[in-house]
């Protein structure tokens, strides 16, 4: 059996950053520390971070009263929640990945110029809520669409008078996401976009891994959890590619039957996906499998890190 690894795959330098504030936090404060939604989308890492004394919550009222600490996601949040932590006099630290913050600050700038704005991204996600609640209408006279596909975009009725502007979802698939910003200024010549791609770095690079395995490969198994967007986007890829391809959490995900048959699998992870679960689908693959041989294949290097807010930087006795 032939196996090949992607490369790059798993963490990211803002899924690094998120799990480390949240760590430090841990160490330095003690618990318990909240977090507003899971940090990153990974059942094993929220869990593990549960075990340390972190505490997930889905909003703001379900903190109670007190000298609390918490700790916004990866994926950002709205104007409106840090208005509600501020409120209540919570200590702050915000773990939303500098790649999301950008984004933000594209929206701030184009609400204050009364721009109208369509935002690339998928409905309810926590990055797209978060994005959204960065639009002030009380700053701004524009208005807010979200599109998630070309016939989204065909749907449009906006007027062509108003200035007109895109951002996106920083992980979504490449290609898809080409494809409507073409079919956005083939519709609406005058608008404007970012300077540089949404789509995050990291993204980028296991999406581009991803191409390049399917074509050695005849299954290709991605790490990463069903509500990881840069997951599926990479499960969703590999199909595309033409071969067998599944999204798993962990190796107990793995049903044998799938192997049969096959003489090359691809393994890579969602950003978000720990290097702990490649190594234990390695191991599963090899017990079940004969005369394994793992290949790692060359990739674009990622030398990224984000600074930790300065409070966590201190030493930890």
């Amino acid at each position: 059996m032939k196996i090949s690894l992607a490369n790059p795959r798993g963490f990211c330098a803002g899924v690094d950053r998120a799990i480390e504030i949240v760590n430090r936090a841990i160490e330095l404060f003690g618990s318990p520390i909240y977090v507003k939604h899971e940090v990153v989308h990974n059942r094993f890492v929220v869990n593990n971070l549960k075990q340390k004394g972190a505490v997930f919550v889905e909003e703001l009222d379900e903190i109670p009263d007190g000298d609390n600490i918490v700790i916004f996601s990866a994926h950002g949040v709205s104007q409106e929640v840090r208005k509600v932590a501020k409120s209540r006099n919570f200590k702050v630290f915000d773990a939303t990945c500098p790649l999301v913050t950008k984004v933000h600050m594209e929206v701030t700038r184009y609400c204050k110029s009364n721009f109208d704005l369509i935002l690339i991204g998928h409905e309810g996600h926590p990055e797209v809520e978060g994005t959204i609640g960065q639009w002030d209408q009380e700053k701004g006279t524009g208005k807010v669409y979200i599109v998630e596909s070309v016939e989204d975009v065909i749907n449009l009725s906006i007027d062509t008078q108003n200035r007109l502007a895109y951002v996106t979802q920083t992980t979504l698939s490449l290609d898809d996401t080409a494809d409507i910003i073409r079919k956005l200024k083939s519709k609406y010549p005058h608008i404007q976009g970012p300077k540089h791609d949404d789509i995050c770095y990291a993204t980028q690079n296991r999406q581009v891994a991803v191409k390049e395995l399917a074509q050695n490969c005849e299954l290709v198994l991605v790490v990463g959890s069903i509500n990881s967007s840069n997951s599926n986007r990479l499960h969703e890829l590999a199909q595309r590619q033409g071969v067998k391809a599944y999204l798993i959490d962990d190796a107990d995900c793995i049903d044998t039957e799938w192997l049969e048959n096959i003489n090359s699998i691809g393994v890579t992870a969602g950003a978000s996906a720990p290097e702990k679960l490649v190594n234990d689908v390695l191991k599963f693959l090899t017990k079940h499998c004969k005369n394994t041989a793992i290949h790692e294949l060359s990739g674009e290097s990622e030398n990224m890190v984000f600074a930790l807010p300065k409070e966590l930087r201190l030493k930890i006795s």
